[in-house]
């Protein structure tokens, strides 16, 4: 039995039932990795063999033969470099917090430590999230075990590639404009973005606070429901955590869409779309008919306006977020600085990479004296305007179904000169980060160049029940969830 190959259910079935142990697990893990994760760098902090091994023959101990185990005991379980874990090292993907150790677990990290899960590395991304290829790390491209030459998407990029090339059996991200989705997509796995406010931001280095969520990356849709009602849920260290009920997202699992109205948006398929792309979708749609949805066309008309508000929006909260890596309290500190103002700003241009000095440029722009009504004041009334539409919407649909990306993944360095293409893959995921909405991806088709493709499965806030069932639903009915990037 190839164990790295199973999903969370699986495998925790064959924990529990005593056919494998711990150590086991961690083995098989921890060789996978030997071989796998140099080609595809996934990581940026590994850990380290002795830890995984002496983690899993604690629990071994402590079991006993006695198997009765909770869900995520001894799952190896990645999370995203800009998830607070006490004791580990957590870098944000940038030289500024190189040598960053927490002295706290961000709440989802308690709450995977209540369940005894195995922490089996801090994951690749996107310079502080901002991007969509990882290639702003300042550790290095994590590249698409589907075809090394291409980009994993980002920007929670390594977290992706780590579930995709079977170097772990589940992983965390953050998504911000889609960096959970588009990688999910890039990377042929399953990507879960919950509702803003579902999960508890607390411990997750900012980005753009309104608009920035923890959640999932899986093999398969079943296990992002069991991974989300682990981390779901009220915290009263975060103050935008909803205190709603928690529902079993493994219930709401069926293999049909009987009785669910599917809306699907003329504005999402659009001039310049790859035609593979339209083709998988509109395909997957066709396939959501067969198991007895409904299915009529909608529309959200402010969808064009998503790309510039949020570029307004998210540059300015970075803006405000990032001022405290200030060479003073923590991180990097730049040296031979004349005066505390030179010091402030060799630090900051030593520590951040291009990327996050260019958005933090234009937030600061953006928040300046004389231009705030001009551009934050009128991308906030956008974003009302989008959140208006789906709330239209969603008065005669259940779920709204599109393409992920426009695209496929595309090759390393293509467009990291041309940062408005970069932005633009992310044209399709924003809106739902701007109205605050759950959304999902699942595989639903592979290009002629053998990479993923991704169906974006959209729903009311807090209702990641509906998006699941709908996703599940799918899933079953097509093999694409089953393909795997020929990784030897």
């Amino acid at each position: 039995m190839s164990l790295h190959r199973l999903g969370l259910f699986d495998l925790q079935n064959e924990f529990t039932r005593g056919t494998v142990s711990a150590t086991e697990i961690a083995t098989a893990f921890q060789k996978r990795l030997t071989f796998v994760e140099p080609k595809i760098k996934a990581y940026i902090t590994p850990t380290k063999k002795e830890t995984l091994l002496a983690y899993a023959e604690g629990v071994d101990r402590q079991l006993r033969g006695w198997r009765k185990t909770m869900p995520l005991m001894a799952m190896p379980i990645a999370i995203k470099d800009n998830i607070c874990t006490e004791g580990v090292k957590t870098t944000c993907g940038s030289r500024i917090l190189e040598n960053f150790v927490p002295p706290y677990d961000a709440t989802v990290i308690a709450r995977l430590r209540a369940q005894q899960y195995c922490l089996i590395g801090k994951t690749n991304l996107d310079e502080f999230a901002m991007g969509s290829s990882t290639e702003n790390s300042a550790f290095g491209p994590t590249r698409n075990p589907w075809n090394p030459a291409y980009i994993p998407g980002g920007s929670s990029g390594g977290s992706a590639a780590a579930v995709a090339a079977d170097l772990c059996v589940a992983a965390l991200g953050s998504d911000t404009g889609g960096s959970i989705r588009q990688p999910a997509a890039c990377c042929g796995v399953v990507g879960l973005k919950p509702t803003y406010g579902r999960v508890s931001r607390y411990g997750l280095v900012a980005f753009a606070s309104s608009l920035d969520q923890i959640g999932t990356i899986t093999k398969d849709v079943r296990d992002a429901a069991i991974l989300l009602k682990v981390i779901a849920g009220r915290d009263p260290l975060d103050s935008t955590s909803a205190d709603l009920e928690v529902p079993d997202y493994m219930k709401a699992l069926k293999e049909n869409m009987r009785g669910m109205k599917v809306g699907v948006p003329k504005e999402f398929f659009t001039e310049g779309m790859d035609p593979e792309v339209e083709e998988a979708v509109r395909a997957a749609i066709e396939e959501m008919k067969k198991l007895k949805a409904e299915v009529q066309e909608i529309s959200l008309p402010t969808t064009q306006y998503a790309i510039a508000a949020y570029y307004l929006i998210a540059p300015s909260e970075a803006s405000s977020n990032l001022a405290r890596y200030d060479g003073v309290r923590y991180g990097f500190r730049a040296t031979k600085e004349k005066g505390l103002l030179e010091m402030y700003m060799r630090t900051r241009q030593e520590g951040f990479g291009a990327e996050v000095k260019r958005r933090i440029m234009l937030g600061t722009y953006a928040l300046s004296a004389g231009y705030y009504e001009a551009y934050y004041g009128k991308a906030q009334a956008v974003r009302t305007l989008i959140k208006r539409d789906f709330e239209d919407a969603f008065k005669t649909v259940d779920v709204i179904v599109t393409p992920t990306m426009p695209t496929p993944a595309f090759k390393l360095g293509e467009k990291t000169h041309d940062p408005l293409q970069m932005y633009l893959s992310d044209i399709f995921t924003i809106s739902v980060n701007l109205a605050g909405v759950p959304a999902v991806v699942v595989p639903c088709g592979v290009s002629s160049k053998k990479l993923p493709i991704g169906l974006q499965i959209i729903g009311r806030p807090f209702e990641e029940e509906k998006i699941l069932r709908a996703a599940y639903a799918y899933e079953q009915a097509t093999n694409w969830q089953r393909k795997r990037p020929n990784l030897t």
